[in-house]
């Protein structure tokens, strides 16, 4: 029987990965094909942010309505993750129809209210089927987060010079896919969460805890980096592929290449985090994936094989402790306030990408080019190191991992 429960459980999560893979998809739908955009849309400069910057918007604001209404213990998850990955893919299908920027933006925080309804409660339910090993299990979707982000990058990068519209209509198919395998096959596991709400007056008692905020400060410092890469790699290369006399045409596969291939690291700083602990793993990755936000200017005129390895090593790195974040809350936090105090920091996070997204070009553009621009990102994770660290050396780092801290 256990061996039946061990491939029920796998089988879930492989099933589950999948479906947020597809959904997935429709985060950087409109990234992936902003030069197609602003030639046919005639965009100016300050649209392009928002492209992604929408999404952002859009989840934050998705996320902590539904933490504020309780929405996950309201709707059961199955049915909330393949209504909102329908949701998604309706918003990313209006693309198709070429709206003003004003629609094209409303459109963007569509997508995001929607993907709120996706990535957070798939979390929950795999965490109702993962007590062992759930590290790893948080870091598999993680890694299908970091997959579906990357995908349309690889579709506009398989369509060449075809329409942009295909990308578009690539990512919203494989959206109602996602939504399908969702309805069908993503049931509740057999240890289910007790009710984790949202409640605005227990935000003090999250700011009072020491251990809770250098774990924030440790989060802020990867959402610092993480989506403002995610969001620009592919201008970035673009220019670096030019300065390095290769046609631009390869951007669209490099980013692929280095955003997909933080799955491993999701994959990576799971079994480490589980071995060694959670501020080991979260403190090492944040380490190597702020020298290579350093780094990658200096290898930004190639050669091309060093360029990708430094973009590809970023992209291992910068995604792989992530879900750590969220496991160190639910064992740091008071049970009381835990629905909360992952609440403030999924707010706080996201609401700061929004911010970066939008500091990197006008960075770029006062130091006359791409080159240097990400030094912005540097400080981040080397400050969000330092906080896991601090942390480390507490005794209730000790609650975490088991023990390992």
């Amino acid at each position: 029987m256990h061996g039946i429960d061990d491939a029920q459980r796998w089988s879930v999560l492989a099933l589950l990965c999948l479906a947020v893979v597809l959904s997935l998809t429709t985060w950087f739908s409109a990234t992936a094909i902003t030069p197609e955009l602003k030639a046919a849309w005639h965009l100016s400069g300050a649209i392009e942010a928002w492209l992604t910057n929408g999404v952002q918007i859009g989840f934050v604001a998705g996320a902590l309505a539904s933490s504020l209404v309780n929405l996950p213990d309201i709707v059961r998850l199955n049915r909330l993750m393949a209504l909102s990955a329908l949701l998604a893919a309706a918003a990313n299908a209006c693309l198709l129809l070429q709206p003003e920027p004003v629609g094209l933006v409303c459109a963007r925080i569509l997508t995001g209210v929607a993907l709120a309804g996706v990535y957070p409660p798939a979390l929950k339910l795999v965490s109702t089927w993962f007590v062992r090993g759930r590290g790893l299990a948080l870091g598999a979707v993680i890694g299908a987060l970091t997959l579906g982000s990357s995908l349309p990058h690889l579709f506009r990068a398989l369509s060449g010079a075809l329409d942009w519209q295909l990308v578009v209509i690539a990512a919203t198919v494989a959206t109602i896919v996602g939504a399908a395998i969702f309805w069908f096959f993503a049931g509740e596991g057999p240890y289910p969460f007790g009710k984790a709400v949202f409640d605005p007056r227990q935000i003090g008692a999250v700011f009072r805890d020491r251990p809770l905020v250098l774990v924030n400060i440790g989060y802020l410092g990867h959402m610092w980096e993480l989506y403002a890469m995610w969001a620009w790699l592919l201008a970035y290369a673009r220019a670096a592929l030019e300065a390095q006399q290769v046609s631009p045409a390869m951007a669209s596969l490099l980013t692929f290449c280095a955003i997909a291939a933080g799955v491993g690291g999701c994959l990576l700083g799971g079994v480490l985090s589980d071995r060694f602990g959670r501020t080991f793993t979260t403190s090492g990755l944040m380490l190597v994936s702020g020298l290579c936000a350093l780094l990658i200017g200096f290898v930004f005129d190639g050669p091309l094989w060093l360029f990708a390895v430094v973009a590809i090593v970023w992209g291992i790195s910068i995604i792989g402790d992530s879900a750590q974040f969220s496991a160190a809350v639910t064992e740091l936090g008071d049970r009381r306030f835990v629905g909360t105090a992952l609440s403030v920091q999924l707010g706080l996070g996201f609401a700061l990408t929004v911010l970066v997204i939008w500091l990197v070009p006008h960075v770029a553009s006062l130091l006359g080019g791409w080159r240097w621009a990400f030094l912005l990102l540097v400080p981040g994770p080397f400050i969000g190191a330092a906080a896991m660290l601090a942390l480390r050396r507490l005794p209730a780092a000790a609650k975490m991992a088991g023990g390992k801290r």
